[in-house]
């Protein structure tokens, strides 16, 4: 009886976990078609998984509030690191790297897997 019940918590708790992961969390298609992984707990890193640059850090972002997040964004093919922020709609991510304050911006539009 006490391993059913142990067993039935431990799956709850499980759930509950992955109920309070952020929803920004997890394994996204990016534009050009590679894997990015994006983990972390209020401090999130982005981790390219596939292509060319695999295993390159290229971001880290933090919770802005009402799904945008702020941090930075770094592009892999030339090592610029740029202010960077997101905005969460659904399955979509927009992320967009900025210079001179915000006058000239790249974005594009990462979907999750």
């Amino acid at each position: 009886m006490f391993r059913k019940v142990s067993l039935a918590l431990a799956a709850t708790l499980i759930m509950a976990g992955a109920a309070w992961a952020d929803p920004i969390e997890g394994n996204w298609k990016t534009q050009a078609g590679d894997t990015a992984a994006i983990s972390g707990s209020g401090s999130f890193s982005i981790t390219l998984k596939s292509g060319k640059y695999a295993g390159k850090t290229i971001g880290s972002l933090k919770a802005a509030g009402d799904n945008k997040y702020a941090g930075s964004i770094t592009d892999p093919a030339n090592d610029k690191t740029y202010s960077g922020k997101a905005t969460l709609s659904g399955t979509a991510l927009k992320m967009s790297g900025c210079v001179l304050g915000g006058l000239i911006c790249k974005s594009q539009t990462w979907h999750k897997l």
